[in-house]
């Protein structure tokens, strides 16, 4: 770990890698990489665990385009574990000196027409990005598509209200050098440049955490086996209640409460907790 204090950091020609831990994402998964590749990450290593919907072919088809490693890791899911192993992968690999810690449905998008390289020219240790979700609605065809996130969140623990307005936890970025682990969610990582934690405003993450009933579905079927064969997994609260929303035939109706109506997203935009993105949907090459 002290090799944080040896290894020189060039602004000017340095290695930004993207990590990311995935399971049946065959909707989103191509779009993520390639959109991420323009932003200016320069390699990926994608772990993927026991994908069985075509997301493994996806992820091979990518890599003879892209820097790419690909980790096949079909055990329990332990996410901690295996973001960990990924930044170290990186930094080994590709001599990474950034690493963000990514998952499919996430898109980290720099402000003001910059790459994500040249918000990230410092040396650093770790680095804190803010995160939205974005809104599904009528007459949306497709997530690419989506145009409202959620700029004020509510506190959606009280009662069951659209969890898609509700508060979410920040994700970060990674100096691979003096790194010790990345914890639960990529929330938040543990590094001996403790003084060299910092926020970053000048990159947003907008999440698609639900894109489909056909997409929100398997990833219920996922979480309910993490559930039934995992001892004390660590799964938000909505996850286990959508499990058992699953398991008593009520997820499609659980789903049409995520489809905003046109009066209802009016009425968010009105009273400033749903904003239009500056995200151009020609940002995204959709893989439909």
């Amino acid at each position: 770990m002290l090799d944080y204090f040896t290894h020189k950091f060039n602004p000017d020609n340095f290695v930004l890698a993207m990590t990311i831990l995935v399971k049946n994402e065959h909707d989103i998964i191509e779009s993520n990489i390639r959109t991420h590749a323009k932003l200016g990450v320069d390699a990926f290593v994608v772990m993927d665990n026991g994908s069985t919907d075509g997301t493994r072919d996806i992820l091979e088809k990518l890599s003879n385009e892209f820097e790419m490693t690909i980790i096949d890791e079909k055990g329990p899911y332990q996410q901690k574990k295996f973001m960990t192993r990924l930044a170290f992968e990186a930094k080994k690999i590709y001599k990474a000196d950034w690493v963000i810690n990514n998952d499919a449905d996430e898109f980290w998008i720099p402000k003001n027409s910059k790459t994500l390289k040249e918000v990230l020219n410092f040396k650093g240790g770790v680095v804190w990005v803010h995160r939205s979700n974005m809104s599904l609605y009528e007459g949306l065809t497709h997530w690419s598509e989506a145009k409202y996130f959620t700029a004020n969140q509510v506190h959606y623990r009280v009662g069951e209200p659209n969890i898609i307005l509700g508060k979410i936890g920040r994700k970060v970025i990674v100096n691979p050098y003096g790194l010790f682990q990345i914890n639960s969610g990529n929330h938040s990582a543990e590094h001996i440049a403790f003084w060299k934690k910092q926020e970053c405003e000048d990159i947003h993450i907008y999440h698609y955490p639900i894109r489909s009933y056909e997409q929100f579905e398997t990833n219920i079927k996922n979480r309910k086996v993490l559930l039934d064969t995992v001892p004390n997994v660590k799964m938000g609260n909505h996850y286990r209640r959508w499990v058992k929303i699953y398991e008593d035939s009520e997820l499609e109706e659980e789903y049409k409460r995520f489809l905003f109506k046109n009066e209802e997203i009016e009425f968010l935009k009105r009273i400033g907790i749903l904003r239009v993105t500056e995200v151009s949907k020609e940002l995204f090459i959709e893989n439909r």
